[in-house]
């Protein structure tokens, strides 16, 4: 397999409304609004064409001259995956044009790690790509706002969960505040890469059980019998933005980079 880096778009989902945090997109981090930190994040990983979903002008006017191309879509859609498809459909991206959907609320994403979703998707033949990140400690394993996956000796995606997985069931019955070495216990990086033929075939796919049940959205596709390729970031992504508490750890996080 090529360490290539393929060509590839960068897509980024972003929406005005947000219950947790109004006007999430245009929240100052250090003097920049975040949807245009999240820009240049996609721009500095090397991709083609950047591409911003946006749903209001206002995130749009913040976006202006910062080398990124605004499609306005829809207010009604459920999710960024059919965000992005919509945008899909008006650009008219071939059927295996790679588009990595980069969370709107992803200020900090590496660089590295955007270019390695593509990599991963370029070098698998599943409609779709997505990174983890080992888990170092039991109470990141047992919080139910960490996302845990389980793969494929080859890779791909058996299950994603908000449960702790897999269960340890000899260690966890004599201690559940260590982890015990040997185990495969991964966190989820909500990054994603699609062929973008495969975008439109997604926002078309019924909501499942398992994706309502658990509220994780590529559940759907698990469900519908179609892979994901997994594979290890090779670099941390610092925690999403979505409360007033996260915004101001990143200030912090941020004055400790300069």
């Amino acid at each position: 397999m090529s360490n290539a880096v393929p060509p590839f778009i960068v897509a980024i989902p972003t929406r005005y409304g947000s219950t947790r945090l109004p006007a999430k997109p245009l929240r100052d981090i250090d003097g920049v609004p975040m949807v245009v930190r999240v820009a240049q994040r996609a721009l500095q990983a090397g991709a083609s064409q950047v591409v911003v979903a946006v749903d209001d002008q206002r995130i749009a006017d913040a976006l202006v001259g910062q080398g990124v191309e605004i499609c306005m879509t829809r207010s009604d859609h459920a999710s960024g995956s059919d965000r992005l498809a919509e945008c899909a459909t008006r650009y008219g991206w071939a059927d295996d044009t790679i588009v990595v959907n980069l969370q709107g609320d992803e200020p900090f994403a590496p660089a590295a790690g955007i270019r390695a979703v593509a990599q991963a998707l370029a070098g698998d033949d599943a409609p779709m790509a997505t990174l983890a990140t080992p888990i170092i400690d039991a109470e990141e394993l047992f919080d139910p706002n960490v996302v845990k996956l389980v793969r494929t000796a080859n890779g791909r995606a058996l299950y994603f969960s908000r449960a702790p997985l897999p269960w340890a069931r000899d260690a966890f019955a004599a201690d559940r505040h260590t982890l015990p070495s040997g185990s495969p216990f991964l966190r989820h990086i909500g990054i994603y890469a699609y062929r973008a033929g495969f975008l439109d075939r997604y926002s078309r796919l019924p909501r499942t059980p398992l994706e309502q049940t658990e509220s994780l959205e590529q559940l759907r596709v698990l469900e519908h019998g179609h892979a994901i390729a997994v594979r290890l970031t090779p670099e941390p992504f610092p925690p999403g933005i979505d409360t007033e508490a996260d915004l101001e750890r990143a200030e912090l996080w941020l004055r400790t980079q300069h």
